[in-house]
């Protein structure tokens, strides 16, 4: 037989392609994340792992590192609470992702994605101190505060959607995510920055 027409050995099971790709919570796929904001693509970093166990913490900046998911996770945790519960706020996101799955038939890391880019402020104002005058003054926001202030944003809203209402907190994370990916300004996060940057724009 020629060495073209040699059939090629079976390849072992979980050795192709789409079993290699590693998968957040063994479901989501992290490989095909779009990006439309080429600002902050570099400070949201997408990991198929949600719990670090704090390796960063002892290295300023590291956090850009961290995957997306267990930021929003950390910031979760720090409610009066969920402080320390970790576990709880990974079943959270788990479960706020599987609703966000059901609603949209998407990927819920891409919404994540997509809804941080939405909530991420581009000006904000500081004050400036003229003699005894405190002045406003509109700047731009750095490209890793954008970050943390979306993820502050969200999070913030989730709380507020859950706190003493019937809504669970998992259901209250995938209506604020599904609502800042689709640039609803009824959603928490997307109102706070559209108010940041009104407020800006006047300070100009």
């Amino acid at each position: 037989m020629a060495a073209e027409d040699t059939p090629e050995p079976d390849k072992p099971a979980g050795t192709d392609e789409e079993g290699a790709r590693a998968q957040l919570f063994g479901t989501w796929d992290v490989t095909d994340i779009e990006y439309n904001d080429p600002s902050t693509e570099r400070y949201i970093s997408v990991t198929p792992v949600a719990h670090t166990m704090g390796r960063h913490s002892s290295k300023q900046f590291k956090k850009s590192e961290i995957s997306i998911v267990e930021r929003l996770i950390n910031r979760l945790m720090q409610t009066e609470e969920n402080t320390g519960k970790k576990q709880k706020a990974i079943q959270i996101v788990r479960d706020g992702f599987e609703q966000i799955h059901e609603r949209t038939d998407e990927n819920p890391i891409q919404v994540l994605v997509t809804a941080v880019e939405n909530a991420a402020p581009r000006e904000e104002t500081v004050r400036l101190k003229y003699g005894g005058i405190s002045v406003p003054k509109a700047v731009d926001v750095a490209p890793q505060r954008r970050v943390d202030q979306a993820l502050l944003f969200l999070t913030d809203g989730i709380y507020k959607d859950s706190f003493k209402t019937p809504t669970s907190a998992s259901e209250a994370l995938a209506n604020q995510l599904v609502g800042a990916a689709n640039y609803d300004v009824q959603t928490y996060a997307v109102s706070q920055k559209e108010e940041k940057e009104r407020v800006a724009a006047a300070a100009r």
